[in-house]
C-alpha cells in the first residue's frame, strides 16, 4: 500500500480516535460504555497502523504521528486503569463477549475438530477396549479402572485437585491458542487429541456398562470447561488463518493485530477455568448423587447462556450486527 493511499484510508480513525481522547479526558465520572468501546477499537486500529507504518514507512512524519497518537490513547487507558474493577466489569460485560461474538466461526470449527478426534477414539476403542493404550499415554491408561469409579468420593483433598486441575486446564487453552503461530496446525492437533481421549474413555466406560456414571463425573466441570478450551483453541485458530490468509496486509502486520484480539479471547477464559476448577475439585468428587452432578453440569450451561445472550443484549447495537455478519473480521 502507497504512503498516501495508506494515510486516505485511515485518516478518519485517527481524527475520531483524537476527538474521543479529548472527550475522554475532559469526562471524569460520566463515560459511556458506548465511548470506551469506541476507543478501545479506534486504539486497537491505529495500534495496527502504527506497526505497519513502523514496518514500511520508518521515516515518515506519519509515523511520528501515529506514534504520537498511541502514546496518548495508551496512557489514557492505563491512566483509567486505576479503576480496575470499572475496567474488569467492561472487558467481560462488553469487550470479551464482542471478541466471542465476531470470532465464533472459529470457536465452531474447535468444537468440530475436537468432536472428530472424540469421534475416532470412542469408535477406535469401542472395537477393541486394548486400544486404549495406543490412544492414551501408558500412565493414564495403567490408573483407569471403571470399576473403581466413585471410591475417592468425599476423600480427595480439594483444595489441591482443583488448583492442579485449573492448572493443567489452562495449560491446554495456553498451547490450543499458541499454536496458532504454527498456522494452527498444532491447534488444530491439540483439540483433536484432547477429543480423543475423552472420546476413548468414553467408549472404555461403555464397555464397563459404566457410561451413565462416566458422565456424571465429567460433564458437571467439562461443560465450562470444553466451552473455554473450544474458545481458546478458536482464538489459535484465527491467528493461524490470518497468518497463512493475510489478506491485504503482511503476515507479519496480521499476526500482531490477531494476536492482540487472541490473547484477550484467551484472558477471557481464565474466570471460565477457575469455575471448573472448582466444581472439578469441589462437587465432581463429593459423595453426591449422579443425578446431582447433572443438574450441576445443566446450571453451569444455563449461566454460560445467560452470560452470553445478556452480554450480546448490552453491546452498543450497531457492534452487535457486525459481530453477526462479519464473523472472524
Amino acid at each position: 500500500m502507497e504512503l498516501k493511499t495508506f494515510i486516505r484510508h485511515h485518516r478518519k480513525d485517527w481524527q475520531e480516535l483524537e476527538n474521543v481522547i479529548t472527550m475522554l479526558s475532559r469526562r471524569k465520572n460520566n463515560v459511556t460504555p458506548e465511548l470506551l468501546d469506541r476507543f478501545e477499537s479506534l486504539y486497537q486500529k491505529t495500534s495496527y497502523h502504527l506497526s505497519y507504518s513502523q514496518t514500511y514507512f520508518p521515516g515518515e512524519d506519519v509515523t511520528v504521528y501515529l506514534n504520537d497518537l498511541v502514546s496518548r490513547a495508551h496512557n489514557l487507558l492505563y491512566r483509567d486503569q486505576t479503576s480496575s474493577l470499572h475496567q474488569i466489569r467492561h472487558f467481560f460485560g462488553q469487550t470479551f463477549i464482542r471478541l466471542l461474538s465476531e470470532q465464533w466461526v472459529f470457536v465452531v470449527v474447535a468444537f468440530i475438530l475436537f468432536m472428530i478426534g472424540a469421534a475416532g477414539g470412542f469408535i477406535t476403542v469401542l472395537n477393541d477396549p486394548l486400544h486404549l493404550y495406543s490412544v492414551l499415554p501408558d500412565e493414564m491408561a495403567g490408573a483407569i479402572d471403571p470399576e473403581r469409579l466413585g471410591e475417592a468420593d468425599g476423600t480427595i483433598d480439594a483444595p489441591s485437585v482443583s488448583a492442579s486441575i485449573m492448572a493443567n486446564n489452562i495449560q491446554v487453552a495456553f498451547l490450543a491458542f499458541a499454536g496458532g503461530i504454527s498456522f494452527g496446525l498444532i491447534t488444530v492437533y491439540v483439540l483433536i487429541y484432547n477429543g480423543l481421549l475423552v472420546g476413548a474413555l468414553a467408549a472404555l466406560f461403555w464397555h464397563y456398562s459404566k457410561f451413565y456414571e462416566f458422565w456424571a463425573y465429567i460433564v458437571p466441570h467439562g461443560m465450562i470447561e470444553l466451552t473455554a478450551i473450544f474458545i481458546a483453541g478458536g482464538a489459535g485458530l484465527l491467528m493461524g488463518y490470518r497468518i497463512l490468509v493475510p489478506g491485504p496486509y503482511p503476515r507479519k502486520f496480521q499476526l500482531k493485530r490477531q494476536a492482540l484480539r487472541s490473547v484477550q479471547l484467551l484472558l477471557g477464559t481464565i474466570p471460565l477455568f477457575v469455575i471448573a476448577g472448582l466444581i472439578e475439585g469441589y462437587i465432581t468428587p463429593a459423595p453426591i448423587s449422579l443425578e446431582a452432578k447433572y443438574i450441576v453440569a445443566l446450571l453451569t450451561v444455563i449461566g454460560l447462556l445467560i452470560y452470553i445472550l445478556l452480554g450480546r443484549r448490552l453491546l452498543p447495537q450497531k457492534q452487535a450486527d457486525n459481530a453477526t455478519t462479519h464473523p472472524g473480521s
